[in-house]
Formats: structure tokens, C-alpha cells, sequence
């Protein structure tokens, strides 16, 4: 029975929950503060500050909520997924995968619980326990839109695309102002005159209806389609709209991932990488990291074909490893522990004994050289684009919370151009055994040569089924799952130049250190 507190905190949490599905966080960690301090027990307060917290890229404090959680409620599934998604976020693999086992334990038959452990397990690139989940839910609740869309982005993943699109139609019917499930409606096919959703959404968008989470993700979802109808112009309008509406959202400090790039680039010398301790030299797994929009998804695909080789997906597991190290006071004065740390953190995402495997962390292209010490026989291939189709590619693309500085045009340049120092960093400090550069254009021109040298570099025999990456039912997490699942296609390339005039300052700004013939 509930208390006369709990009685009096339930109309609070619901306006809670309700600023919070509509993108207001202040006012969302207001209500929450307001009903922890009535009653420091209330559990459901403590799961939603885990929520803002994660959005804020405030992870320790997240975690700190997601704990207290637990202890006011230890048998409730909602607050073990949440503890969950802090630790994976954080790089934590393994633990992440016992929080969501134990929040599976307790999900028994309510569909909310049963829809956030399979989200989790989405999450967690395990997409069949995801799905088994998520349609658990849907069976006990199946007009809830929530449970449809995490559904159909399970689907997505694993490349039922028909069921996708089945599933995220039946989430708009059930809420038309829903634009995450918009958003991954948009991109599960190509869009054409015939079938599309640009006037529904246009319309939603004039009706000034749409909370402005939702309309970031209808305005992506929008530039998306029209670009698929070649209407350039009010693809781009689209676009600029979204990121303008998401760029006033962030509260980040555009500099200082510039500076923290600069930062990397002073300390990580070839002198500090050759006095660097010895590592963990007894494996050899496959690091493919590079920015976001640039064909990394496509080499992991490629690789991942090859009968020896296993992918682990978006891990941020050295990252954390390292974290690790340093919060442990070893710094970086034992690495070959970060290497065999790393190691076992990715045998919890399902890889066989022994196997090699391929990491496919984006973010890494920030720490090769101490992957290079901490795993002195891992490979690293580092994937490039032209900085014109990159940076559009990355304009147009919604990241979720991740890489703030793709939604505004100088600040989108500053850091390619932070990114270009940093490769040719590596370039000039990493042995040619170890780095790996490749161009997405040169495989778009040539598949097979460049399928060979990648193969070639990490050391494994030519197999005919590499070429064939796109018939691989191995399930993909990132934006490129749809993509991926293509031949390879050359019609992205050059795609920057319908917004040639538009691009004026982003490429401005990158002319300051690109030759003129690489912004063509």
C-alpha cells in the first residue's frame, strides 16, 4: 500500500516523466529534486536523474543515481537496466551484461520492464535476446509506441528491414508526433516519389505541435528523404533546421575536444610510445576507428566476412580500461594489464576463445598510440574520407548524444581539422606494420584491391566471401546498419557538392589547412 508521501510524489513524477519525454531536463531534474527532498526514498526519482544525467554526459553522476536506485528498490528490473546503460556507456562490457541478466531475472511478465531489458540487450549488440524481449512486450501491451519503436530498432539491426518498417508505422499511428521512430523509419529504405512520408512530416513540423526532441529527429528524418528524392534544397533546409535546434540544446565547450585532440598529439611522441612499458603482446585483435560517416562500418563489415574473424561492434572498452589504470594510480606504467583488461572485457561480448576480433569504437582513433603499447600486436586501421563528403555526411547525421560538434559548421570543421593533425600524427609516429590508413573512395573505386590489403595487413589468407560482406546476417548497431547490408555503392560520393553554396563557411574554415584540390 502506498504511503501518504509516495501518494502525494506520484502526480509530481508523472510531470516528471512527461518534461522529460519532452526533451526539458531542468525542469525534469526540478520536479525530481523537489520529490527527493519530501522523500529521499523514492526510487523512481533517483531511475529518471540516471536518465538526465547519461543525456548531460554527466556518467558518474548517473551511475551515482542508478545505485541509489538499486538500493531503494534491489527486484526492480527498470533500475538494473538503468545501472546497465551507465556502465556499457562507460566502456564496462562485462558488467553491463550482469546488471541486464539480472534485471532479465526480475522482468517476469510486466511489458515495461520487459521492453527496457530488451532495449538493454539491443544495446548490448545482443539483438536476438533483444527481439525474444521486446515482442514479450509488445504481446502484453501492442499499442504502445515505445515498445514498437525499440522493437523495430532490433529489427533494424539484424536486417529485417520490412519488419522494421512494419513496426515503426505501427508506432506513428499510435503516436504521429513520435520522432525517433520518424527518424528510423526514414532510414530503414531508400524513399521514393511513389513512397515517402515528406508531406506527413512537413506537415507535422507546420502544425508546431512537436516537442523539440521530437522535431530535431523529424527535421533529420526530413532532410533524409528529401536528399533520397534528390530535392537538395529542402533537404538541406531541413538539415540546418535540425542542427540548429540541436546545436542550442548542447552545453558542451566546442574547444575543448579540439584541445584535447592537441593535447594527445603533444604527449603521445614516438619517444614516449618507444620508452612506453612492454604491453600485452599475446593477441592480436583488429582496432577500425575513424570519424563517424566515413566508411568505418563498411571495413568492419569487410573483415568480419573472413572466416577467422569475429566483430565486438562499438565497445569503448579501452577507454575504460584505461580510465581504469589511471583511477588505480598505475597511469600508464602498466599497460600490459589495460591490454589483458581489455582483453577479457571483450570476451564477454560473446567471442569465441582464442579468436581474433575486430573493435570498431569510433572514438578510438583518439588513443592508437596507447593501444599500440598496451597491445603491441593489435592492428590498427584508420579509415578516411575527403573532407568535404565527411563533413556532409556528419552535418546530416543525428549522433544521440554523441559527437556535439557535428551540428554546426565551423565548429564541425574545427575538429576534422584536429582529426587531420591527429592522423598524421600516428601516421608519422605508429610503424607501418602496426597503422593502417585507407580511403572509403578507394574501396568505393576498387573493392577487391582494397579488400586484399586490408585483409593482407592484419595478416589473414584471401577468402572469396569478403567480397560478399553484405550477405553477412551478422547483426550491425550503427548508423550504417542499413547501408551495410548493400553492395557497395559509389552515389555518396561527391554528395556535398548539391550544397556547395550552403557549405561556404564549413569550407572556408577547412581551407585554412586543406589544399585546395582535397575540397573539390
Amino acid at each position: 500500500m502506498k504511503t501518504s508521501v509516495q501518494q502525494r510524489a506520484a502526480p509530481s513524477m508523472e510531470a516528471a516523466r512527461r518534461a522529460f519525454a519532452n526533451g526539458d531536463l531542468s525542469a525534469t531534474e526540478r520536479i525530481c529534486a523537489q520529490v527527493l527532498s519530501a522523500d529521499a526514498a523514492d526510487w523512481a526519482a533517483w531511475a529518471l536523474l540516471t536518465e538526465t544525467a547519461l543525456l548531460r554526459g554527466r556518467h558518474d553522476a548517473a551511475i551515482v543515481s542508478a545505485d541509489r536506485a538499486i538500493a531503494l528498490a534491489p527486484d526492480n528490473p527498470i533500475a538494473h537496466v538503468l545501472r546497465a546503460k551507465c556502465l556499457f556507456l562507460d566502456g564496462e562490457a562485462r558488467a553491463a551484461c550482469e546488471s541486464a541478466e539480472i534485471a532479465a531475472r526480475f522482468a517476469a511478465a510486466a511489458p515495461e520492464a520487459l521492453d527496457a531489458v530488451g532495449a538493454i540487450f539491443g544495446l548490448l549488440g545482443l539483438q536476438s535476446r533483444a527481439r525474444e524481449f521486446l515482442r514479450r512486450a509488445i504481446a502484453l501491451a501492442p499499442t504502445v509506441p515505445q515498445y514498437l519503436f525499440n522493437l523495430a530498432a532490433a529489427e533494424r539491426m539484424i536486417g529485417a528491414l520490412s519488419d522494421a518498417e512494419t513496426h515503426c508505422d505501427a508506432a506513428i499511428a499510435h503516436d504521429r508526433h513520435y520522432g525517433l521512430a520518424h527518424y528510423l523509419r526514414s532510414d530503414i529504405r531508400i524513399q521514393t516519389a511513389e513512397r515517402n512520408h515528406i508531406e506527413e512530416m512537413e506537415w507535422l513540423v507546420r502544425e508546431g505541435r512537436l516537442a523539440p526532441s521530437s522535431e530535431v529527429m523529424l527535421r533529420f528524418a526530413l532532410g533524409k528523404e528529401c536528399e533520397d528524392l534528390e530535392l537538395h534544397d529542402r533537404a538541406f533546409d531541413h538539415v540546418a533546421a535540425g542542427c540548429d535546434l540541436q546545436h542550442r540544446s548542447l552545453g558542451d565547450d566546442p574547444a575543448a575536444a579540439v584541445k584535447e585532440i592537441d593535447g594527445i598529439i603533444a604527449a603521445h611522441t614516438w619517444d614516449w610510445i618507444d620508452r612506453a612499458p612492454p604491453g600485452y603482446a599475446a593477441a592480436a585483435p583488429v582496432f577500425v576507428t575513424g570519424l563517424p560517416r566515413t566508411g568505418t562500418t563498411l571495413v568492419e563489415r569487410i573483415i568480419a566476412s573472413h572466416s577467422q574473424m569475429h566483430s565486438v561492434g562499438e565497445t569503448s572498452a579501452f577507454a575504460a580500461e584505461m580510465r581504469r589504470a589511471m583511477a588505480d594510480h598505475a597511469g600508464g606504467r602498466d599497460l600490459e594489464t589495460v591490454g589483458k583488461r581489455y582483453m577479457e572485457a571483450a570476451a564477454t561480448l560473446r567471442v569465441p576463445p582464442n579468436a581474433r576480433f575486430i573493435d570498431k569504437t569510433l572514438e578510438n582513433y583518439l588513443y592508437c598510440g596507447l593501444i599500440h603499447a598496451a597491445l603491441p600486436a593489435a592492428k590498427i586501421i584508420l579509415v578516411q574520407r575527403r573532407p568535404m563528403d565527411a563533413c556532409w555526411a556528419m552535418y546530416k547525421a543525428h549522433f544521440r548524444g554523441k559527437f556535439p560538434f557535428s551540428y554546426h559548421q565551423i565548429e564541425l570543421a574545427d575538429y576534422v581539422l584536429a582529426f587531420r593533425r591527429l592522423s598524421q600524427h600516428w601516421r608519422s609516429v605508429l610503424p607501418s606494420a602496426v597503422l593502417l590508413e585507407i580511403n572509403y573512395e578507394d574501396i568505393v573505386a576498387d573493392q577487391a584491391a582494397a579488400s586484399r590489403a586490408i585483409i593482407d595487413f592484419i595478416g589473414l589468407p584471401w577468402e572469396e566471401g569478403v567480397m560478399r560482406f553484405h550477405d553477412s546476417p551478422a547483426p550491425s548497431a550503427t548508423a550504417s546498419a542499413v547501408q551495410v547490408r548493400r553492395p557497395i555503392y559509389a552515389s555518396s560520393v561527391g554528395k556535398w557538392r548539391h550544397h556547395a553554396e550552403r557549405l561556404k563557411p564549413l569550407r572556408a574554415r577547412l581551407a585554412t589547412e586543406i589544399p585546395e584540390a582535397e575540397l573539390t
